[in-house]
């Protein structure tokens, strides 16, 4: 928490402890008990889960980019020198060699500055400042702040069609762009020799995206750990919110999505925002909470 307040200049919105059957239930994890705190950089949120009880495991120290459990935000900065220079100043991790300014010839990502690093626990991060012609308009007004939201969150997949029957034809969103990124900046941005990606950007109605990131070369990453379980800090799980839960949960599991939760969840206390919930995993194993608020 303190390295999203004091670093990257989150705001707290709330900090909660959550227990009982419902989350037992809802995350998998027998004798549940978290610690949630819920920050926003701008308008979008993310949620920070400690497990009290109990407690998972760390990240494999050989964890690669291209290993299919990847996920990062991607934070959207005003000025990449600037963030770039603090984030050195507090000793951050790095995940790439430094700042890449991908190539012109990439018509679709030409301009686009990025820069991976990693927060205490290890989670892959993203910087990224969009030249004029890119991004959404929100991201190019005045601001005085350095870290101005999120933009979207990455994923690896092992197949892009497989993903976008489960993301466009099941969730709903929708494809907003794609390419297929290659060269020096996309290897040292990623940290991956020879790294060749198609890239799939989707969006929902409102909030963050999604975006795709399947490696056509090099083939060789890790798949998702078959025994990977919520209360590991590899474990990161995407909020969709969906206006009917139970309909929700119907029509994936007619086409034998993964379940993690034991079925769709009603919450009684109050503390986590929404009404009913249901986590599942898409074709990759990356989890997905889907929410009725």
């Amino acid at each position: 928490m303190d390295f999203y307040l004091r670093v990257l200049h989150f705001q707290k919105i709330s900090d909660t402890e959550v227990t009982g059957e419902t989350y037992e239930h809802l995350e998998g994890v027998f004798g549940v008990r978290m610690r949630v705190v819920r920050m926003r950089p701008g308008e979008e949120y993310i949620q920070l889960t400690e497990y009290l009880a109990p407690k998972g495991r760390p990240i494999p120290v050989d964890a690669r980019s291209n290993d299919r459990s990847f996920q990062h935000i991607a934070i959207i900065v005003s000025n990449m020198e600037s963030a770039y220079a603090w984030l050195r100043r507090n000793k951050v991790e790095h995940a790439s060699s430094g700042p890449q300014r991908l190539p012109d010839w990439n018509k679709q990502a030409a301009g686009i500055r990025a820069f991976y690093f990693k927060d205490p626990d290890g989670h892959p991060l993203e910087i990224l400042e969009f030249p004029p012609d890119k991004g959404l308009e929100k991201w190019h007004r005045k601001s005085d702040e350095v870290f101005l939201g999120i933009d979207h969150t990455a994923i690896v997949v092992e197949d892009t069609d497989s993903s976008l029957r489960f993301y466009r034809d099941l969730l709903g969103l929708r494809v907003v762009g794609e390419s297929e990124n290659y060269g020096s900046e996309q290897e040292h941005l990623n940290n991956v020799f020879g790294a060749r990606l198609r890239i799939t950007s989707l969006r929902p109605q409102s909030g963050p995206g999604i975006e795709l990131l399947e490696y056509l070369a090099p083939r060789g990453g890790q798949p998702f750990p078959a025994d990977e379980h919520a209360n590991d800090i590899v474990h990161r799980q995407t909020e969709v919110v969906t206006s009917d839960a139970e309909a929700a949960a119907r029509k994936l599991n007619s086409v034998h999505t993964k379940f993690v939760s034991s079925g769709v969840g009603i919450e009684s206390d109050g503390q986590s925002g929404f009404r009913k919930a249901f986590l599942v995993r898409d074709p990759d194993g990356h989890a997905i909470l889907i929410e009725e608020k």
